[in-house]
């Protein structure tokens, strides 16, 4: 416990000072008594003998004045809280099958409206960070919790280019740890050693995106890094399986989901696929994700529960005092 009027703590001398009044006040009020009473007796209205009871209203005044002081000082008590909190990464593909109009009005604005519903319904705990990718990735938006940032850094997503879903983690990875990974994602493999960029057990990356690979480096190999790093993958596939026919500088190119490879990375990575068959399927699945709920401890001011502690003792102790005496305590 800590207090920010420490100073205050001063007060509590007071407590001895009236201590020793309220012994003297009583020898005196006995004596007095005594000398008045031939058989020496201290008695109530009822005739019976109090004993020691007598000074119990008065040891109330004092405990709840002193907690009433220590209150004054406004003491600070970690708590133990539970919240939702950690980072969660949008990860954009923003390559030109994302232009598709399988669903409304594209698939890119449905995940951009989508998404921005989820950010906006995240309480202040929740770290929101921004990447776009195609065949390269990058960090539009570092985590962060200034929603209106991230609202605007979704704004600026549009189509353009390949597909990397490697690119995309990576960067993502690189948003989540706040640097560069020191490492070429183009040179990661199998008999890559174990790379060790930190544990981020309380992260997510979102990755919207209609799961068309179509550059280096393999996703299932920066997906494995992703793991090893507690970091959970959540793709949404976006787009329709059937697929649809997609005009391209002048090209027709047929774009369709590719389910399989979303699903080994959500696999891999202990997170889960969603297949986002229209904008309002979408939003159910951002309402879906499974941010952790954590316990942390919060530093609160308790100066309003020792104030009420210190009224319900003098409560208590007047309460006695009026009862048996008649009178108050001091």
């Amino acid at each position: 416990m800590i207090f920010l009027w420490p100073w205050m703590l001063i007060s509590i001398l007071l407590v001895p000072v009236l201590a020793a009044s309220y012994i003297r006040l009583t020898r005196k009020t006995e004596q007095t008594k005594a000398d008045n009473d031939p058989m020496k007796w201290l008695q109530t209205s009822a005739g019976k003998i109090p004993g020691t009871r007598r000074h119990l209203p008065g040891i109330l005044f004092l405990l709840g004045l002193t907690v009433l002081l220590v209150g004054m000082a406004r003491p600070e008590m970690e708590v133990d809280l539970p919240r939702i909190e950690g980072t969660v990464i949008l990860a954009f593909d923003v390559s030109n099958s994302m232009s598709a109009k399988d669903i409304e009005p594209s698939r890119m604005e449905a995940a951009k409206s989508a998404a921005k519903i989820f950010v906006e319904n995240q309480p202040s705990t929740i770290q929101l960070g921004v990447v776009a990718f195609s065949n390269g990735g990058f960090v539009l938006q570092p985590p962060t919790n200034d929603q209106s940032a991230v609202l605007a850094a979704i704004d600026r997503l549009t189509p353009q280019g390949a597909t990397s879903l490697g690119q995309g983690i990576f960067s993502s990875l690189n948003a989540i740890t706040g640097e560069a990974i020191s490492i070429n994602p183009d040179e990661i493999t199998e008999e890559t050693p174990q790379i060790d960029i930190g544990h981020f057990p309380s992260a997510v990356v979102l990755m919207l995106t209609d799961g068309e690979n179509t550059s280096s480096p393999d996703p299932l190999e920066i997906a494995q890094l992703a793991a090893d790093a507690g970091v959970r993958i959540y793709p949404v596939g976006i787009g329709s399986p059937e697929g649809t026919v997609l005009e391209i500088d002048g090209y027709n190119v047929i774009t369709q989901l590719n389910e399989i490879q979303l699903q080994q990375i959500a696999s891999l990575t202990n997170g889960s696929y969603y297949y986002a068959e229209d904008q309002e399927s979408l939003q159910e699945i951002y309402d879906s994700v499974d941010l952790q709920l954590t316990i942390r401890g919060d530093k609160i001011e308790v100066t309003a529960l020792f104030a009420g502690l210190s009224l319900l003792i003098l409560l208590i102790g007047s309460g006695l005092s009026l009862l048996w005496f008649g009178r108050m305590p001091i």
